[in-house]
Formats: structure tokens, C-alpha cells, sequence
């Protein structure tokens, strides 16, 4: 199994990975080709990969705000007839060992917040990597669905906030640059 990441648009490489990502997200649910294109060229996001005998069989789409030292997973996948095998857990650990490299204070995920079995079981996978479920529940203009803020701290001298409220500005100001012309 062979881990990168990926700081700048390479074609190839997406074609190997958009099918992984658009049978994991809704298209409802997914930034468009042009919009994840459009980040890389600002330099706004990594994609970061798990590839067996060179194949990409997990992804993750992440971005770092520079400012706060906070790095945000916006889109995490794995292959659909690999989950519940640990690819999951190995590619979270391959982004927490390269959010230390970064010198990121932590990780933020943004969970839905509307109480299912689906949902309930994606919390726990996120909890059982040391991810903290924030209480405040945060509503989106542009999705019907709730969501709740998730992190974990990178560093315990200077670690995120504990409000959702607070780590809801990190992802919509990373939304509003990810989505602006």
C-alpha cells in the first residue's frame, strides 16, 4: 500500500480517483470537476491518496487554513466494495501524520447531524479515531441537511476550539473561497 498526497491538478491522477468519489457523494452532495480543478489552481486543497498495485482504492480531499493552522477533510472515500476492510483508518492516519508535518493545531470534519443509523455510524467511525463531536448544530442556505463540527487536536499547547460555532467559521470561509469565481 503506497500513500501520497497531491498538491497540484494532475488529470490522470483525478480520472483514477473521480470514480471513487462520485460513487461515495451524491453529485448533489459533490464540488464539480471545474470547481476541485479551480482549488488546486489556487493552491487551496490536497488530495490525498491510498493506492494498492497502482490503483487508487481510497481518497481524501483536504484543505489547510493557512491562518489558523487548522486542516479541514472535506471529502474522504474509500473504494465501496473495500470499506469496512481498515483502508478508512489507515488513510486517516497517513493525514494525521501529514497535519503534524504541516504543523496543523488539528483536524476538522463536518458530519450530518440529522439522527439515523447511517449517521450515528459515521460519527463513531470519526470517534474512534479521537475525533470530538461538537453540540452545536449548524444549518446550511444551500443544503436541507443539518451538521455538526468534529476535530482533533494535533497540538495540546495550542489546540482548536471547542464550539462548533468557531470551527464552523474555518469551514464556511474555506467553503466561500472554494466556491467563489
Amino acid at each position: 500500500m503506497e500513500y501520497k498526497t497531491i498538491t497540484e491538478w494532475d488529470e490522470l491522477i483525478w480520472k483514477k480517483t473521480e470514480g471513487i468519489y462520485q460513487q461515495a457523494f451524491p453529485k448533489e452532495g459533490r464540488k464539480s470537476r471545474t470547481n476541485i480543478r479551480r482549488m488546486f489552481e489556487r493552491k487551496m486543497c490536497h488530495l490525498h491518496l491510498a493506492i494498492d498495485n497502482n490503483e487508487v482504492i481510497a481518497m481524501a480531499l483536504t484543505a489547510m487554513d493557512e491562518q489558523a493552522l487548522v486542516l479541514i477533510i472535506d471529502y474522504i472515500a474509500i473504494r465501496e466494495d473495500l470499506r469496512s476492510k481498515g483502508h478508512g483508518k489507515l488513510l486517516i492516519n497517513y493525514i494525521k501524520e501529514w497535519a503534524e508535518t504541516t504543523k496543523s493545531r488539528g483536524i476538522i470534519v463536518e458530519v450530518e447531524a440529522e439522527s439515523n443509523p447511517e449517521n450515528t455510524n459515521r460519527i463513531r467511525f470519526w470517534q474512534a479515531y479521537g475525533f470530538r463531536l461538537t453540540e452545536y448544530v449548524h444549518q446550511y442556505i444551500w443544503v436541507p441537511e443539518p451538521y455538526q463540527a468534529m476535530y482533533l487536536n494535533m497540538d495540546k499547547a495550542n489546540g482548536l476550539p471547542e464550539g462548533g460555532e468557531k470551527l464552523f467559521q474555518y469551514i464556511n470561509q474555506y467553503h466561500k473561497k472554494a466556491y467563489n469565481k
